[in-house]
């Protein structure tokens, strides 16, 4: 008989001073010269950590028991808070949420990129911090996580069926969410109600592992006019349940903009090459912004696959933000970069010559064609292709070399031949829109041989989370 190995006893740090804030929401402290990354800690605590990870030159740890909380503490306010993951910061005041964001801008430039700054503008604080989201994606899982004390509770979990978020590092397991504080009704009522009919009907939740399943996700779009779409997800046909269940949705939910329904046999989630189909109402929604032509709002048809900033309230103030940084008077060539369905593109082109939008993905140019159409906007055009690529020669001589450009890419950043690319174009002016700092520090750093830093604005997107929207101004040297 194999020695059977001793279980090792886990390492504690007895009060660890929490000190400050680090990447993805991890608190930071040390400890005999290593840096400690704690999880379930904000800065100002003092907790006991047990070591999770350990290294030449870091920890990570998770708090075990707060000795000393922070005066920044507070309570969260959703049951879920510290197994869901959504949203880490929920137990930090909402002014020291907005202090660590902006530090994390300011040493991601700084430290990452090498830049010399301006005095950095205060973070927009998001006028609201809860229901803030347009936009929430859910999934359904045999495979339910269970809690401490779900799992201390007397009897057997019969049924293992969530309807949730992923767990953290889990993609196989699902949290079973009751209420989220994310998205405005009816989102929590339509995920509730799609959970009970599933259950009473015997429907098969879907296993990522063995790839089957009937219910996959469940998609709930909702706009500031009022209007909501439902797009459920399906891991094949069964054109009985699922019309039973859509038509279920439409009469408990009479006044739903758009029930749409997909098949996805794939084993990712994306929707963007699936067909989609309408079980009621139209195939899109409808989103107004303020500052259209003649101060009129401007009008956005949002399907299924566009991609739309998911914070109605701060898009506004950021969208205003960089139409003024951008300096327009009317007269000049702007080209926006990563431009989606053309949401910043129209609200540029009211205060430019004329705005070349440019989009890698086909679906939003499409969108971004009509939207301009329904704000009857004609200065403007859309272009898709690979930004290497489209931006060529041809591009330059039919669009004109832009006189400004703004460039809103995803947490990706740009490739790098697009950022040598504008050193090449030259434009007077950058704006440069981003919802990842440390790779836009990287491009900026490219963006250095040519221009210098004159703004920069960090922007709350996100409350309760640690991503940080920043917008800077370049100014060419």
């Amino acid at each position: 008989m194999p020695r059977r190995s001793k279980p090792v006893e886990p390492v504690i740090i007895e009060e660890l001073a929490i000190t400050g804030a680090g990447a993805q929401g991890k608190a930071i402290a040390k400890r005999d010269g290593m840096v400690v990354f704690v999880t379930g800690a904000v800065p100002g605590d003092v907790v006991d950590a047990r070591v999770t990870k350990k290294k030449s030159n870091f920890m990570e740890a998770i708090a075990t028991r707060i000795v000393s909380p922070s005066p920044d503490r507070i309570a969260p306010f959703c049951k879920h808070f510290g197994v869901c993951g959504g949203c880490k910061w929920q137990d930090l005041s909402y002014p020291k949420q907005l202090e660590y964001k902006q530090q994390q801008v300011i040493d991601n430039l700084e430290r990452l990129g090498g830049l010399e700054l301006p005095p950095v503008t205060p973070i927009l604080p998001s006028p609201t911090t809860t229901h803030y989201r347009n936009k929430l994606e859910f999934t359904f899982s045999n495979k339910r996580w269970f809690t401490t004390d779900e799992i201390n509770m007397q009897g057997e979990h019969t049924d293992r069926n969530a309807l949730g978020f992923h767990i953290p590092q889990r993609f196989d397991r699902v949290l079973d969410i009751g209420e989220c504080h994310l998205q405005p009704e009816p989102s929590n009522s339509i995920r509730n109600f799609v959970r009970a009919h599933a259950r009473q009907h015997g429907l098969s939740f879907y296993d990522v592992r063995e790839h089957q399943g009937f219910l996959r996700t469940l998609l709930i779009r909702t706009t500031t006019t009022g209007e909501c779409m439902v797009l459920l997800a399906v891991g094949h046909e069964d054109e009985e349940a699922r019309a039973r269940l859509l038509d279920a949705i439409v009469e408990a939910f009479p006044k739903l903009t758009s029930v749409l329904w997909t098949v996805n046999p794939k084993r990712n989630d994306t929707i963007y090459d699936l067909d989609i189909h309408v079980h009621h109402g139209r195939d899109h929604i409808v989103e107004e912004l303020p500052d259209g032509p003649g101060g009129r709002p401007l009008t956005f048809r949002i399907g299924p696959k566009t991609f739309f900033q998911t914070n109605p309230q701060q898009t506004i103030a950021m969208y205003r933000l960089t139409r003024d940084l951008a300096g327009l008077t009317g007269a000049e060539n702007v080209y926006d970069l990563y431009c989606g369905a053309g949401s910043i593109t129209l609200y540029l082109a009211a205060v430019a010559k004329h705005v070349a939008g440019v989009e890698l993905v086909p679906e939003s140019v499409a969108d971004a064609r009509v939207n301009a159409d329904l704000n009857d906007i004609t200065n403007v055009s859309f272009t898709s292709g690979d930004m290497k690529k489209v931006m060529d020669a041809s591009f330059v001589a039919q669009h004109g070399r832009p006189d400004v450009v703004v460039t809103d890419p995803p947490r990706a950043g740009m490739d790098e031949p697009v950022t040598r690319h504008l050193l090449e174009l030259a434009p007077e002016r950058i704006v440069y829109v981003s919802c990842n700092p440390a790779t836009q520090a990287r491009d900026l750093a490219i963006l250095n041989e040519r221009y210098r830093i004159d703004h920069v604005q960090p922007v709350d997107m996100f409350p309760h989370t640690y991503h940080v929207e920043n917008v800077v101004r370049l100014i060419k040297r």
